[in-house]
């Protein structure tokens, strides 16, 4: 089985330490659902949207989640946001931005672009996996998203 059959949480994040508390806080808030960890923004559009699909090609198992880093390598949030809100495909899929910045503007941007959610990192560790816990519980199981688009 491939890992875009299975797929249900993308994690959008280059820095390997804040992927692995993501993925630990989400375990530890007992969420089981397979995450697929992506490091920039030219892979993650390249994975919604392969570039040898034709454009109308439904995406194969959308994922259920999405969560975004801003700060990214090749393409940054901001545009993957876009991309991904502008698009029939995938405008229905949420969209966490789970970001460090604090910046009002990237705030206003993401919102703008159709993000669901914006959360900035904590600092402390602690905070941190609490705030991880509390998101995949509300986006993973109790928010309801349609199994097909239209």
């Amino acid at each position: 089985m491939s890992k875009r059959s299975i797929l249900e949480i993308i994690l959008v994040e280059d820095n390997d330490f804040d992927a692995e508390l993501t993925i630990r806080a989400l375990q530890e808030g007992r969420i089981s659902n397979p995450i697929f960890r992506i490091t920039d923004g030219q892979e993650l559009l390249d994975f919604l949207f392969p570039p040898d699909s034709p454009n109308d090609s439904l995406i194969i198992a959308p994922p259920r989640l999405i969560l975004l880093d801003l700060k990214l390598p090749r393409i940054d949030g901001l545009e993957v946001l876009k991309v991904i809100k502008s698009d029939t495909r995938t405008k229905w899929i949420p969209v966490v931005v789970l970001t460090s910045s604090t910046e009002e503007t990237d705030m206003i941007k993401s919102y703008h672009l159709g993000v669901n959610s914006y959360i900035v990192k904590p600092v402390d560790f602690d905070n941190f996996t609490a705030t991880v816990k509390q998101l995949g519980l509300y986006w993973v199981l109790l928010n309801q998203i349609p199994t097909k688009s239209k």
